[in-house]
């Protein structure tokens, strides 16, 4: 079901391709401590006990995706962290490259309809019609002698979505999209290769950076953030050189925001 794309085998990735596991990224930072090297991809179609940010349950019934890739070559952890920019730019591409041939019409780099449809929410989310099609999740650990490993977590929606979540989610079966999540992964593991390469080590965040604004959601509009036991609300401006949430307050404060629950829409405009 799952297979590498012919650019990704080139640049030496390599597939542990499971029915059901617990947990990819678990699976794969299992993989480093028995001592295998980066550039691995754990990917199954079912995941039974997969985890989103602050460790929310992240379900995979059959037929999504839920993939992982595993990185050990970058050992400084702020670098390593904007991988999720880079697995979100992927994630855009693989989709733009497949669901189109599905029939369904969109476009990442097209027209407003195009970049209204699948759009980037920071940190770690891909939309679709403004609703949670993906999510991205990192964890890392430490290997022996101090070394880094990272696990990369993508999940995908593609043939089912959660109903009982307090947020509006959705898949790519429920956008009319006639893909699986073999298609997808293909396509998404030749993406990877792309984003990465412009990534450089880090030495292309910049243009990576400038990527994801070019697809970021809810830029220009009213947000909010719940950090540090405080709801902070205002306008979208940016994300900064080390690509933080930056909003501007009510007050003209300009808030640069490390982690923390982003709301667009009513619930960012909703005072108590």
């Amino acid at each position: 079901m799952f297979a590498l794309a012919p650019s990704a085998l080139a640049a030496g990735y390599r597939l542990e391709a499971l029915t059901s596991v617990g947990s990819t990224n678990a699976l794969a930072l299992e993989r480093a401590r028995q001592g295998a090297a980066g550039n691995l991809w754990v990917v199954a179609g079912e995941q039974t006990g997969g985890r989103g940010r602050r460790g929310r349950p992240w379900s995979t019934p059959p037929g999504n995706l839920a993939a992982t890739l595993l990185v050990t070559e970058v050992s400084d952890a702020a670098i390593a962290a904007t991988l999720g920019f880079v697995a979100g730019l992927a994630l855009g591409d693989a989709l733009a490259a497949v669901v189109p041939a599905a029939g369904v019409s969109v476009g990442l780099d097209g027209g407003a309809a195009g970049r209204d449809r699948f759009t980037l929410k920071w940190p770690n989310d891909v939309l679709a019609d403004g609703a949670k099609l993906a999510g991205i999740l990192l964890e890392s650990g430490t290997l022996e002698g101090g070394r880094l490993a990272l696990a990369v977590g993508i999940g995908v929606n593609v043939v089912s979505h959660p109903q009982d979540v307090p947020y509006p989610a959705t898949s790519l079966a429920a956008l009319g999209a006639r893909v699986d999540a073999g298609e997808l992964f293909l396509a998404l593991s030749d993406a990877w290769v792309d984003n990465v390469r412009r990534w450089n080590g880090g030495r292309g965040l910049a243009a990576i950076r400038q990527r994801w604004l070019e697809r970021a959601a809810g830029l220009g509009a009213e947000v909010s953030v719940r950090i540090d036991g405080r709801v902070a609300r205002g306008i979208f401006e940016t994300i900064d050189e080390s690509c933080r949430f930056v909003i501007r307050e009510d007050d003209g404060t300009r808030l640069k925001i490390a982690a923390g629950d982003v709301h667009f829409g009513a619930v960012a405009t909703a005072r108590p």
